[in-house]
């Protein structure tokens, strides 16, 4: 089994990172091998919408990671998304990220758990939170919860290190994604299989369109 986990942080080392690492620890200890991308400062394409990507799997843009990290999904079980809080809202280059991911290659993370975490110096985590997780509803992704909403708080990994229950809650999530994988890997071994889901309805406001 392996988690794959975005660092939406420009920052190699900072809080995203910390908070990862310390979900990471629990993750291995638990027998999950993990990998953590880390986005750093390379520009990220916004999606533009063009639906060049359907039925490929592939973003039509080759000059930035989301392929890369497409690929790498689709062998992946579980994943974690992280991102520091920037005015009350995940990074602007992880969300651009996510979009792409999403819309182009979603069908890699379609019944797989995964989890948003994010840091913050003092305000704007829930709503962060929210934004992400939107992502994972929409693709028919369990989300994984911990014991208190998955964020920590500092404005350095110093203090990062001080937020005690922040750093439990990190380590409570892994167990919690742990086992969910676990159980995931038990029911497909006892032959259950994914839910099919139906997509045959749409719906648009404007009556008018067929």
């Amino acid at each position: 089994m392996k988690a794959l986990m975005l660092n939406g942080s420009t920052r190699k080392n900072g809080c995203t990172y910390l908070a990862l690492s310390e979900i990471a620890k629990v993750l291995n200890a638990e027998g999950v091998e993990t990998e953590m991308i880390q986005m750093g400062g390379s520009p990220i394409r916004d999606c533009i919408g063009c639906n060049s990507c359907a039925g490929k799997n592939r973003c039509i843009f080759e000059d930035d990671i989301v392929n890369e990290i497409i690929a790498k999904a689709k062998k992946a079980d579980g994943f974690i998304f992280g991102s520091p809080v920037y005015y009350a809202h995940p990074s602007g280059q992880l969300l651009s990220l996510l979009d792409r991911l999403f819309y182009a290659g979603g069908g890699a993370f379609a019944h797989k758990p995964g989890a948003a975490v994010v840091t913050a110096r003092r305000a704007g985590i829930t709503a962060s939170l929210d934004v992400l997780n939107r992502h994972m509803t929409d693709a028919q992704m369990p989300i994984v919860s911990s014991t208190y909403w998955n964020m920590v708080f500092g404005p350095v990994p110093e203090l990062v290190e001080q937020d005690r229950e922040g750093l439990q809650t990190m380590r409570n999530l892994g167990r919690n994604m742990a086992w969910l994988l676990k159980c995931i890997q038990a029911g497909r071994q006892s032959g259950i299989e994914v839910p099919s889901a139906e997509t045959a309805n749409w719906t648009n406001f404007d009556r008018t369109v067929k």
